[in-house]
């Protein structure tokens, strides 16, 4: 793991840290940026609930067949803010907000997106179990209260 994807996460990070989940999420930026789908196969869950920006629910091999195919591509990717908290030793949710330019079926969609992610460690294994991604305001991330 590139300790500069560990680093760029914990300079945004509000609250406290878990260094644990945060290099988690650093790991799944970069398997998301290099289309990496051994990588994302290892990081999901493979009963994955996971709502997409269009409001529908995507399995794991939904989403690794978009990458294996190169319909989607995650081109950029800047963290803006990133919050985890944790639920207890094996579970752990993590709000990341990010700048992201993606290719769509050959389309660049270009905006602000917030991931929501559950983090379970199950038989010793961390993997995301489910979350969302929507497109969250522009000025988002860093700007918005503690809830």
């Amino acid at each position: 793991m590139p300790r500069a994807d560990v680093a760029e996460l914990r300079a945004v990070l509000v609250g406290p840290d878990d260094p644990e989940i945060v290099e988690l999420e650093a790991e799944i930026r970069a398997a998301q940026l290099a289309a990496d789908v051994t990588a994302l196969d290892r990081l999901i869950a493979d009963e994955l609930l996971f709502t997409g920006p269009d409001g529908k629910l995507g399995t794991k091999a939904e989403d690794l067949a978009l990458h294996r195919s190169g319909a989607v591509r995650i081109r950029e990717h800047q963290p803006l803010e990133l919050r985890v908290r944790r639920i207890g030793p094996d579970v752990a949710i993590a709000a990341l907000c990010a700048r992201l330019a993606v290719e769509v079926g050959g389309s660049m969609v270009r905006g602000t997106f917030r991931y929501t992610r559950v983090w379970a460690r199950e038989q010793g294994v961390w993997r995301v179990a489910g979350g969302h991604v929507g497109a969250a305001p522009a000025d988002d991330g860093g700007g918005s209260p503690e809830p």
